[in-house]
């Protein structure tokens, strides 16, 4: 029964090398070759998981992917007995003589961790502080020591030696509550942290036009229209990345003002919620920001993009 997913790391279609994408993904990407495990922490919509898996590709080395969870027990990394082994023998060697011999054992499969720690795969911990406390300090030594302790059930034997290959890529965001743990400083004190903001208005100009292919001017319009809102501080979540190019997807380059203004309200309404004051109208807020926007150049197609 094959428990683990591998996957081979290929180039992302549509990914953004900006100077600021290039200092942290050189950073990490020096600091497994040197050993340390490295853990992007940073807001929601700021890129954590697409850059993990573009450091694990320049890594070249095969990828497993965990996402955090609460269940999670140490089995969920390590490994356990999954059904049973039955084995029937039956001698007739001489033919008024019936022996039979049978016997029945459990089946030990290793997890994701133990996968990674055998063949050198590069392991992304996407989440980490979603996961009981508990249940993460298995890495303690994995991190450290580079042994990783094995149940008894397991066949092959209490522990077993860290590939040299192998690295860990953790991702948490800070500044969740809801469904997350505090982790403990141990395995934070193994770690090389790199703190992550959100991207600079050109990269996410570059970001939303990649990944949506509107026209630039498209992009550059709905990324300051997202940015004026965020830097607004009346939004109860603040839009992200995320937004933008959900705008862009939706919207396409091919609709008019009024189904533009359609697209952001149903995109930005619910960060907006009702506003920090309480008093704050979600409609009118956009309303008066996409007054703003309608000096800009025309979106529709055929538009000269914004250079």
């Amino acid at each position: 029964m094959e428990l683990v997913t591998v996957i081979n790391p290929l180039p992302q279609e549509g990914f953004v090398e900006s100077e600021y994408v290039r200092n942290i993904t050189e950073r990490g990407v020096r600091y497994l070759n040197k050993g340390f495990p490295i853990h992007l922490c940073g807001p929601t919509g700021c890129g954590k998981t697409t850059l993990a898996l573009h450091i694990a590709y320049l890594r070249g080395r095969p990828v497993i992917l965990i996402n955090g969870d609460e269940e999670f027990t140490t089995s969920s990394f390590v490994g356990g007995e999954y059904g049973y082994r039955k084995k029937k023998v039956i001698d007739r060697f001489v033919s008024r003589v019936y022996k039979s011999d049978e016997s029945m054992s459990k089946t030990w499969q290793d997890d994701r961790l133990t996968t990674a720690c055998k063949n050198g795969f590069t392991l992304i911990y996407n989440e980490f502080t979603r996961s009981h406390p508990e249940a993460n300090n298995i890495f303690l030594s994995v991190l450290e020591e580079r042994m990783l302790e094995l149940p008894t059930a397991a066949q092959n034997g209490s522990y077993i030696k860290v590939h040299p290959d192998f690295s860990a890529i953790f991702t948490s965001n800070p500044e969740e509550y809801a469904g997350v743990f505090r982790s403990q400083d141990a395995l934070l004190d193994r770690m090389m942290t790199i703190s992550m903001g959100l991207y600079d208005e050109q990269t996410e100009i570059e970001i939303t036009q990649a990944k949506s292919g509107v026209f630039p001017a498209t992009a550059e319009k709905i990324v300051r229209l997202v940015r004026k809102l965020r830097a607004s501080d009346i939004c109860e979540v603040n839009p992200t990345l995320r937004s933008c190019v959900a705008i862009a997807r939706a919207f396409g380059d091919d609709g008019d003002d009024a189904w533009f203004a359609r697209v952001c309200t149903d995109v930005l309404t619910p960060k907006i919620g009702k506003g920090k004051q309480g008093d704050t109208d979600p409609e009118v807020v956009l309303h008066d920001l996409l007054s703003e926007t309608r000096s800009r150049p025309s979106m529709r197609k055929g538009s000269v993009p914004a250079g």
